[in-house]
């Protein structure tokens, strides 16, 4: 596997990381990167995956800190935190 394909931040500590996984994580963090906060179902539009995909992949990127949802408004976005890029 190619680390260089793959957002650094896509990779997780506590999970096995796979090749349809990163792809899916990669795609989500460049989506919220590009258009700031959005909710689950605009976050499964754009990045062309169904909603229970894309949710499964917001709750892994939250245990590693890399995401938060945001109180009532239930927006996702980025920490800040997280990995640096794996060399």
């Amino acid at each position: 596997m190619f680390k260089g394909d793959y957002h650094p931040k896509a990779f997780l500590t506590r999970k096995r990381n796979v090749r349809r996984g990163l792809t899916v994580r990669s795609k989500v963090i460049h989506v919220l990167e590009r258009e700031g906060p959005l909710d689950t179902k605009r976050l499964a539009e754009k990045v062309g995956l169904s909603y229970s995909s894309v949710l499964h992949h917001l709750r892994l990127l939250k245990i590693e800190k890399i995401i938060v949802k945001q109180g009532k408004t239930g927006l996702w976005k980025l920490t800040g935190a997280g990995q640096q890029r794996l060399i």
